[in-house]
């Protein structure tokens, strides 16, 4: 029951983080700096520090029961994922968004499963088997049926730009943007890494000062985002500021509140992963990021399909999305069955 709760809630992490973009599509006014500010505000630091401050008692004397050195390291990591957030319009601008969402999710797929594996975690993670186990090697197999999904969208993604004659040329540096989606690809795993290196000390002492199972996993994200504000938060500041555009986060009050959801989906559907990861087990770092990256990609193409980013596309693109959908269900079935191996030694 545990494992299927732990399936379940990175399912649906997936899938939020998959369709995060999806009041976008219904905004009027705002640009990326708007809503990215306003969502990242939210969801980076309203939400995770309110829920933390008003749920955990003496919360500060908590984090620093921890060594500082594990928060430091937390804190890196997240800076990374924020950097990579960056790194990804640039390239998508550059070499276009089919060939950059494959390789930031190619890349996310490989290095945050792996890794886990290898460098084990905190906590629970700990006791996470080694590479040549029985349920590495099944899990290992999944992601790489994940990275074929990956591509296989990637080719679908081409077919259907042609289709509606997206073939613009790039706005210059297809190299360096190259070079900008490969390090993002990389860094991309910092959201996961920042929980799976810290969430083992940080939830022991919420918990030894009265905190719940749910409060003190937010408590993590809370204190080890921080990093991420530095980029999610200053650079579409900075964009606000280099256009002479904070005005326009008053000129409509819909925007605004379309952001904010964009901030509540986005911390929900991070505080359901770092939990259904605990729940799946000592493997849980690796299987449940490979689950939830696999969901968040068939949450955009859901996004992309209900909003017709699709419509009057026929023909082998559609059919190779479908296979896309196909091979990254098989691919998180596979990779729950690896961590049902270590679940049934």
């Amino acid at each position: 029951m545990t494992f299927l709760l732990g399936f379940l809630l990175v399912t649906i992490a997936g899938l939020g983080t998959g369709s995060i973009a999806w009041p976008i599509k219904v905004m009027r006014r705002f640009q990326f700096e708007q809503w990215w500010f306003i969502g990242m505000v939210v969801g980076l630091l309203i939400m995770p520090w309110g829920i933390t401050l008003s749920s955990v008692p003496s919360v500060f004397a908590a984090y620093g029961a921890v060594d500082p050195r594990l928060l430091i390291k937390s804190n890196i990591f997240a800076f990374g994922w924020g950097i990579a957030n960056v790194l990804y319009a640039i390239s998508v601008v550059r070499i276009g968004a089919a060939l950059t969402g494959a390789i930031l999710s190619g890349l996310g797929v490989a290095i945050g499963v792996t890794v886990p594996m290898i460098f084990k975690g905190t906590g629970l993670f700990s006791q996470a088997p080694d590479l040549e186990s029985p349920a590495c090697r099944t899990v290992l197999i999944g992601a790489g049926m994940v990275l074929i999904g990956v591509l296989t969208v990637s080719i679908a993604g081409f077919g259907r730009e042609r289709v509606f004659r997206n073939t613009r040329e790039s706005s210059g540096g297809f190299m360096s943007g190259l070079i900008m989606s490969i390090a993002g690809g990389v860094l991309s795993c910092g959201l996961s890494f920042a929980f799976v290196y810290s969430q083992g000390p940080i939830v022991k002492a919420m918990k030894e000062q009265g905190a719940g199972n749910i409060p003190a996993n937010i408590a993590v994200w809370a204190v080890g985002l921080l990093g991420g504000v530095l980029v999610n938060i200053f650079y579409p500041a900075y964009l606000m500021t280099r256009k002479k555009s904070w005005n326009v986060l008053m000129e409509s009050r819909r925007d605004v509140i379309l952001a904010v959801i964009i901030g509540l989906q986005f911390i929900t559907a991070v505080t359901l992963m770092g939990r259904g990861m605990l729940l799946l087990g000592a493997l849980g770092a690796s299987v449940g990021f490979g689950i939830q990256q696999a969901m968040q990609i068939l949450g955009n193409q859901g996004v992309g399909f209900i909003s017709g980013e699709w419509r009057g596309v026929l023909g082998a693109p559609r059919k190779q999305m479908y296979i896309a959908i196909t091979i990254l269900i098989v691919a998180v079935m596979l990779m729950a069955y690896g961590n049902m191996l270590i679940q049934n030694t």
